[in-house]
């Protein structure tokens, strides 16, 4: 594992190198209890799909990555979009990236694109938020319960080890809380002009189907897919399929 400092913090990544020439490089954002080795082995097999340089990341505060000093905010998602994502991508000289982003981590490729619209070659989302609907917080709300009455604490703990209590608990308290209620990013999608893949499970048990139909809404051409027997994890409850539809999108970029 390297680290790269980033805005004055340590955050951990792993860059899996391109297989071929002239092919633009993938960045995976995770999910909100996410990180660099909740991947899994998903980055290294789309590294092999695509032939693409795949650069996969935990943000400050998840995994092996240092947290920031304050405490979140509703808009945790802006600023990773609107900051902390900029500097990566200076920092490692990515020119022209494909932003690939799981659950929160495809809410910030959308903020990211609609703020700088030039920079991305391409977004794909699996299981984004545009928006808080009432199954979302539904889902955030038996998650807590699973907290408190399962070994959920323990197996996030394998991997956000001492950050884990702080990880769960500003993720959950944020995305409960009343200011977090009218949380929304429709206009930044309406500001995005590169191709647009978004892909949603029929069983996501934190968004209905509306979370990526906006998005055609809004982006006409965006390419919709839309998985039976998946949740909220696409890359792992259908991964071939979504393997091929990433390789079928970066392919055709």
């Amino acid at each position: 594992m390297k680290h790269i400092d980033i805005n004055g913090l340590q955050l951990e990544y792993r860059d899996y190198p391109a297989a071929e020439a002239d092919r633009p490089t993938l960045l995976l954002l995770h999910e909100g209890l996410g990180c660099v080795h909740m991947w899994r082995d998903f980055p290294a097999k789309l590294a092999t799909a695509t032939g693409c340089r795949v650069i996969v990341w935990s943000r400050a505060g998840y995994g092996g990555s240092q947290a920031y000093a304050e405490p979140r905010t509703p808009r945790y998602m802006h600023r990773e979009a609107e900051q902390a994502l900029p500097a990566l991508i200076a920092a490692l000289d990515v020119e022209r990236p494909v932003l690939i982003g799981h659950s929160d981590g495809g809410s910030i490729a959308l903020i990211f694109a609609g703020t700088f619209p030039d920079v991305p070659v391409g977004v794909a989302v699996l299981a984004p938020h545009g928006f808080v609907e009432e199954l979302s917080l539904a889902g955030i709300r038996e998650a807590r319960t699973a907290w408190e009455n399962t070994d959920l604490p323990k197996k996030l703990a394998r991997y956000h080890h001492a950050q884990t209590e702080r990880v769960f608990g500003e993720w959950n308290d944020t995305w409960l809380s009343p200011a977090f209620r009218d949380w929304n990013i429709e206009d930044y999608v309406g500001k995005i002009r590169c191709p647009v893949l978004a892909i949603q499970g029929e069983d996501d048990e934190y968004g209905t189907m509306r979370q990526i139909d906006f998005i055609a809404e809004r982006l006409p051409g965006t390419q919709l897919l839309k998985l039976a027997q998946c949740g909220h994890t696409p890359q792992r409850d259908q991964e071939a399929v979504v393997l091929e539809a990433l390789t079928r999108f970066v392919g055709g970029l």
